[in-house]
């Protein structure tokens, strides 16, 4: 299936390894120029190297720290500066320490916020407005199954992403309109240094070793093992694709079937 994905441009915050680097590798291999972030330019270029080698026109890194609002515009003039402009928006980046709810203080919460909420929302302003009078554009929230069922050793992450979602659920019905969707890609459990994290907080609290918190963890899951990030990021292609211009307003699940819900 050809996406339509060839001269599209794409900004993916935190691109360097992880969820947002399956993105990027994903839309690299159809063909889309990319612009990546992250906080070590040695990673940046090495990233952008290989993204060029599986098959991006054009690839580069911008330094660029979440927690900094003056980041987030410089981070979008560079972008549009190396593409020209954006069509592709992924939103994302590192999540908070695990922690339970009752464990949640009021200087993690504003220290947070800045990161789940301010900053995406404040890119996002900077780069829609091109978007809209292009008629085309496609804005990706790296999520989390939390924002559905919440986990309980990540209470401040799914105290944020709910306002994440309920801003991306608003903001996409009124630019639907316009050619822009807006979605949010949410993750189970995938092998990355997140799950790594969470998983360590999980064998503390039970008091039982690394590995078997991890072999519990998938024994949770319906499809019997944890995800890697390439089960993850070719839906991110698909969702910043042509393909994918009727689906907007969506949290969309990439799970192996572990939330059980039906909504």
């Amino acid at each position: 299936m050809d996406l339509g994905l060839q001269g599209k441009r794409a900004l993916v915050m935190g691109g360097t390894k992880g969820l947002g680097r399956s993105i990027a590798d994903a839309l690299a291999a159809e063909g889309a120029s990319i612009v990546i972030s992250g906080r070590d330019q040695g990673r940046l270029d090495q990233a952008a190297a290989e993204l060029k080698a599986k098959g991006a026109p054009s690839a580069s890194g911008v330094v660029a720290d979440v927690a900094s609002s003056a980041d987030m515009d410089k981070l979008a003039a560079a972008a549009e500066k190396a593409l020209g402009g954006v069509d592709i928006l992924v939103l994302n980046h590192g999540g908070p320490p695990p922690c339970t709810a009752s464990e949640i203080t009021e200087p993690a919460l504003l220290e947070w916020f800045q990161h789940i909420v301010v900053s995406p929302i404040r890119i996002t302003n900077a780069l829609l407005p091109k978007m809209r009078e292009r008629g085309w554009g496609r804005i990706i929230v790296v999520g989390s199954t939390g924002m559905q069922h919440p986990i309980p050793t990540l209470a401040l992450s799914n105290t944020l992403r709910a306002s994440i979602w309920g801003w991306l659920k608003t903001l996409s019905g009124e630019v639907a309109k316009d050619g822009v969707t807006m979605n949010v890609l949410a993750p189970g459990t995938i092998q990355t240094d997140r799950v790594t994290q969470t998983t360590t907080k999980r064998a503390q609290q039970l008091n039982i070793s690394f590995e078997d918190a991890l072999a519990q963890a998938a024994a949770e899951i319906p499809a019997g093992r944890l995800g890697v990030p390439d089960d993850y990021g070719p839906m991110g292609a698909f969702l910043a694709s042509e393909k994918a211009g009727y689906i907007t307003g969506s949290l969309i699940r990439v799970d192996g079937g572990r939330v059980r819900g039906m909504v």
